[in-house]
């Protein structure tokens, strides 16, 4: 689970910046190869953020692109961190046909986002492109769902620090997905590499807050996520006390 709290700024329709630092309260239940069950569970402070967003909307086209840097304050040994200063620059354009808005992602970074379609069981350092593409259909103003493929294209060494693995240390050609195999792996792009799909629903049910649940399904690691949200905008409910 991740608690993220950030503030920011609003200059004029176009740009947004913010900043913040995510909390995380990982428990996991591992089998070892002995057949042994052993437990990890930890809370630690994610890697301090900050972000720059534009945006271009448009009746024609909407266009919207982010540039996110953070900063490594988050604990390697947890897999919360990679120790390195990481970045990603994600490009969105989307259209509005009636109650259908098919989108387009595009980012380049140096580390998988931790937001970007599912929240991953670990840390990723190394260059990589990422894609997502489906769309979303508004069935009333305060409820819709959202179908997407996604794609994670990574090039050069991989490394990536499981939040879940326990104490040890592992090496690429280990039994079953990286993350279990140790703390540390490092290796090919076999690693980062992902694709797959993913489908949910968005309940707005008053101004400010908004609920999600979601359902992710990675084909590279055979991994099944179920997921859902709670986000809180302040500035939305504080424009409206009375709801």
């Amino acid at each position: 689970m991740q608690l993220d709290s950030s503030v920011g700024y609003l200059f004029g329709r176009h740009l947004l910046i913010d900043g913040g630092v995510p909390v995380y309260f990982v428990r996991a239940n591992i089998i070892t190869s002995s057949g042994a069950s052993t437990t990890s569970s930890f809370t630690e402070l994610g890697d301090v953020y900050g972000q720059a967003r534009l945006s271009f909307p448009n009746p024609m086209l909407n266009f919207k692109t982010q540039l996110t840097g953070r900063a490594p304050t988050g604990s390697t040994s947890d897999g919360i961190s990679t120790g390195h200063v990481t970045y990603d620059w994600t490009n969105r354009i989307d259209r509005n046909f009636g109650h259908w808005t098919p989108f387009l992602e595009v980012g380049l970074a140096n580390s998988i986002p931790d937001t970007f379609v599912y929240r991953r069981p670990f840390a990723s350092y190394g260059e990589l492109g990422h894609f997502q593409a489906g769309a979303a259909y508004h069935v009333v103003n305060w409820f819709s769902v959202a179908a997407s493929a996604f794609d994670v294209a990574p090039w050069g060494t991989q490394t990536i620090d499981s939040r879940v693995a326990g104490n040890g240390s592992g090496t690429s050609s280990g039994h079953g997905p990286p993350f279990l195999q140790g703390l540390r792996t490092t290796g090919g792009t076999s690693l980062a590499a992902d694709n797959g799909f993913s489908t949910g629903v968005d309940l707005l049910p008053v101004k400010g807050i908004d609920l999600t649940v979601g359902y992710s399904r990675s084909t590279h690691y055979a991994l099944n996520t179920v997921s859902f949200g709670i986000a809180v905008n302040m500035r939305a409910i504080l424009r409206h006390p009375g709801l």
